[in-house]
């Protein structure tokens, strides 16, 4: 659930490449088949290991890191973010003007832009990509498909499913070959944030066509790609150009000679796919990789002592229990705020979080503008908890408590090991615990999604820095996966979307972060940073704190 030409208003930089130590180890050579130690040694080829491969290089179908931070090298935004920040900065678009409705965004575009089949990128090309995502039918409506679409533009020419809403989008308009005049049909102030999503990135319409991406068949729950444009022919650009995929084996990019800014430090870029953290981190010990993403916390100390650069990505996240209220026993509120009191968090972040973790108060990070605490509190206390459950109606009060398996996240290190604490608390308070686990994709996001879960484990890395990509996303409107009506909380939080005064629009998401607190619709538990590892000849990585990364700034010394 982002983004200008000068940094957002109000909006805290958050900054996200603090390197914890450098030491002397570890040069992370060249053990690559095809790329020689004398490439790595000349600084060409870098080499990173990915948790899993991408799930398609189409940037309008994706919603996952993996697929985005290969994106990101390929394709680019009209805005995007500040490096090692939130706020919102140039990108293809050069600069912008907002009208004071905050419904007309108006974009001069950078000239002497080509896409990598040689195409020239200009005005109408950025209409023909948003008239594509506005035009979608069939299975890419779907928010399993095409998820950032539908969050923020929330529905599409022809909606197929009474599930969706009416269209954000209201027209693009080419005014010369290098301004653009995007439309909305209502006032949106978060809208310009949302655009620095990589999902929203400018494809080469010619390639879009030749190589058919839209093209889907399958089901919503495993859509098939039966065009080549997202597995064999991504044509953005970016920095970097795609050169091969073998899934399971590599993803390859090279250099983009032609690119119209500052050209990538390094000629080739290689995607290793590797499932668990411990085989990423002894891959780079053994210097046949450069970096990895979400070090496990408890192999900081080994990875420092191997001499490797140890990057901490600054928190833009929060771990949370959700409360689903299909669920009879979850509708009743002094149930709901028994488990948020009966909860010791401080214990959980402190037994099963690394450095720089800490609790969440809210359903949004604390470095986000627009944060406070100035809302009803939920400490620890078993007593309250006990009394709460007598004044609830509920003799014996059950609990069906899912969490994942197969997954690892900064918001969520070790989700059994967060379960059991947790169900060792709820039941010290007096609730019967009966526990469901299912593997992280698609069981468990699926389950959680449509509601099915009474009580379950989640969380949320921000993609934007707004407060809309929090509070908006989860409480805004209907949802399945909470499942309650609440219209006090939907009509501020649409009434601070379409605010256009960043003053009033910051007095809303406070007003709107009270309301949830007195709801209760789940409880926020953790914020974490996550943990990026490097060779120590890796230089000018930034992480940011929306998994924005990119690599062209990258030099292997």
């Amino acid at each position: 659930m982002r983004r200008n030409g000068m940094p957002l208003r109000g909006t805290l930089a958050v900054i996200a490449g603090t390197v914890l130590i450098i030491s002397t180890a570890a040069c992370g050579g060249d053990a690559e088949p095809g790329a020689t130690a004398t490439d790595a040694a000349k600084g060409s080829t870098f080499i990173f290991a990915s948790s899993a491969d991408p799930s398609i290089l189409d940037p309008a179908y994706h919603s996952d890191g993996e697929s985005s931070r290969v994106t990101n090298q390929i394709f680019e935004t009209l805005v995007t973010t500040e490096k090692g920040g939130t706020g919102v900065a140039p990108s293809l678009a050069e600069s912008w003007e907002v009208s004071e409705d905050a419904k007309t965004y108006t974009f001069k575009l950078h000239q002497g832009v080509k896409f990598h089949d040689g195409e020239v990128f200009n005005a109408a090309a950025v209409c023909a990509n948003f008239e594509r995502w506005y035009n979608f039918t069939g299975l890419s409506q779907s928010d399993s498909v095409s998820y950032y679409w539908v969050t923020v533009f929330r529905g599409f020419a022809k909606n197929e499913s009474d599930t969706l809403g009416k269209s954000l989008y209201g027209g693009c308009a080419a005014k010369d070959d290098n301004t653009v005049e995007l439309k909305l049909t209502e006032p949106s102030a978060a809208v310009l944030s949302a655009l620095t999503l990589s999902s929203f990135a400018i494809a080469s319409p010619k390639a879009l066509k030749d190589y058919k991406a839209d093209e889907v068949g399958g089901t919503a729950e495993s859509p098939l790609f039966t065009g080549t444009f997202g597995t064999e022919h991504p044509v953005g650009t970016g920095p970097f150009k795609f050169a091969s995929w073998t899934r399971g084996d590599k993803l390859e990019l090279v250099r983009n000679d032609d690119y119209w800014g500052e050209k990538a430090k390094l000629s080739k870029i290689i995607y290793r796919p590797i499932e668990k953290a411990a085989d990423r981190a002894q891959a780079l010990r053994a210097g046949s990789v450069h970096a990895f993403d979400y070090a496990d916390p408890a192999d900081l100390e080994s990875l420092k002592s191997a001499g490797v650069q140890v990057i901490e990505r600054a928190p833009f996240n929060m771990g949370y229990l959700g409360f689903s209220q299909k669920t009879k026993i979850m509708q009743n509120q002094k149930i709901r705020q028994a488990i948020a009191h009966a909860i010791n968090r401080e214990n959980v972040v402190k037994t099963k979080y690394g450095a720089g973790a800490k609790v969440a108060n809210a359903f949004m990070p604390d470095s986000l503008w627009s944060y406070t605490e100035d809302f009803a509190k939920y400490d620890y206390s078993v007593d309250k908890a006990k009394q709460l459950i007598a004044e609830s109606g509920e003799a014996n009060p059950t609990l069906e408590f899912c969490y994942p398996s197969g997954v690892s996240r900064a918001y969520m290190v070790d989700p059994a090991g967060n379960f059991q604490l947790m169900k060792a608390d709820l039941e010290a308070a007096g609730f019967k615990v009966n526990p469901k686990t299912s593997p992280w994709s698609p069981d468990y996001l699926n389950t959680t999604q449509a509601g099915d879960c009474p009580l379950f484990m989640l969380g949320w890395n921000g993609d934007f820095g707004d407060p809309d990509n929090f509070l908006g996303t989860f409480f805004q409107s209907f949802s399945s996966q909470w499942s309650f009506k609440n219209e006090p909380i939907f009509k501020v939080l649409n009434d601070a979307e379409q605010e256009p005064d960043q003053a009033k629009r910051e007095e809303l998401y406070k007003q709107a972060n009270a309301l949830i607190a007195e709801f209760v619709p789940g409880v926020p538990y953790a914020q974490s940073p996550s943990f990026s590892a490097a060779a120590k000849n890796v230089q000018g990585w930034e992480p940011s704190p929306v998994l924005n990364d990119v690599f062209a700034t990258i030099s292997l010394s």
